[in-house]
């Protein structure tokens, strides 16, 4: 073997999102490091590379041996363009999500925006994961009141036409600065929009920053149909390659953040104060926006709920044509290394 192709296959990578995740947890908490130590092994976190093509595995997933946890729609879109990756753990943390309006518009209620026009993000990247969900919200509130996308106006908020956006910035910040809902917000205040949807603290601080009325909560609507967009459920994949050729790497790997969502359930403070630096927000916006009960929603599973809501997401991101090709879900998911996790787990005090 080759000194390069060693390096190679000693070379392991994991990422996540800027969002509540036992995978950042366990970061925090050293476990990760902790863990491969004592192993012939390197494993970094994608955050460590300057190298803006290495970065965009974060939502492409073409590094071998790396683990990603965070939204579903980049997931989805990488395995939905050939990449061979398997889904090894679900996460389902609920958030702030809403469409707000001004109430000088007159919009104040779904009903009301038959006819009317809202602001749809448009991002020239490859994964628009935030178009995504704001056409998502909108669908299922209008459906819930009995009505559908024909029945307003879809005005696409492409970044050229507000502020220009820095995609090198965008790429190692791991897509942050795409969460300002700057184009959103022009639109709106501007009047060439009726309402749009935000989410996470970003979204709740504009809606308080506007003085904006809710017109439809989706993020903790009793209906998990409802809350599904690409913060929910949160993914947890991994190379099909690593898997196979690693699989002890894989199922420890998985142990840890395992345990680091059962250990948040135990210790609601600690996980608050973690969250918050996650996030880059304070312990007030992280409470009121994923709400009293986050510690308890970090566990990492592969119940039927989530995924069902998995599939979901996916369904609908083919429907509209954010994929270009279907595939099974469940075949996409391998319950292996969770089933070794759950027989070898230690308890936690």
């Amino acid at each position: 073997m080759s000194q390069h192709q060693e390096n190679k296959n000693n070379q392991f990578w994991y990422t996540r999102s800027p969002v509540p995740t036992a995978l950042g947890i366990a970061i925090q908490l050293g476990w990760l490091e902790e863990e491969f130590s004592n192993d012939p092994i390197s494993i970094k976190s994608l955050k460590e590379s300057d190298k803006p093509s290495e970065l965009f595995s974060h939502f492409d997933h073409h590094l071998p041996n790396s683990f990603r946890q965070g939204g579903n729609t980049p997931a989805i879109w990488a395995r939905a363009q050939g990449r061979e990756t398997r889904v090894i753990g679900l996460s389902w943390t609920d958030e702030y999500q809403v469409i707000i309006s001004l109430s000088q518009s007159g919009v104040n209620s779904i009903r009301d925006l038959r006819g009317r026009k809202v602001g749809i993000p448009k991002h020239e990247i490859a994964t628009d994961y935030n178009r995504a969900a704001a056409l998502r919200a909108f669908e299922v509130s209008l459906q819930y009141e009995g009505l559908n996308l024909q029945d307003i106006e879809l005005v696409d908020l492409p970044d050229s036409a507000y502020i220009s956006v820095n995609q090198s910035d965008n790429v190692g910040g791991f897509g942050q600065a795409r969460h300002g809902y700057v184009n959103e917000v022009y639109a709106l205040v501007r009047g060439e929009v009726d309402a749009i949807y935000v989410k996470d603290v970003r979204g709740a601080e504009i809606t308080h920053l506007l003085g904006a009325q809710v017109i439809f909560d989706l993020g903790f609507h009793p209906d998990p149909y409802i809350r599904i967009s690409n913060c929910a459920p949160r993914t947890i994949t991994v190379n099909v390659d690593t898997i196979e050729k690693h699989p002890d790497i894989v199922t420890r790997f998985l142990k840890r953040v395992a345990e680091a969502g059962e250990w948040a359930k135990r210790h609601p403070a600690e996980t608050l104060s973690y969250i918050s630096r996650e996030t880059g927000s304070s312990e007030a916006w992280v409470s009121k926006v994923y709400g009293s009960h986050l510690h308890q929603r970090l566990s990492v599973n592969l119940d039927e709920p989530s995924i069902k809501g998995l599939e979901t997401a996916k369904d609908f991101l083919l429907k509209h044509g954010f994929i270009n090709y279907n595939f099974s879900v469940n075949d996409w998911i391998d319950t292996r290394p969770l089933k070794a996790v759950r027989s070898n787990v230690r308890k936690i005090a």
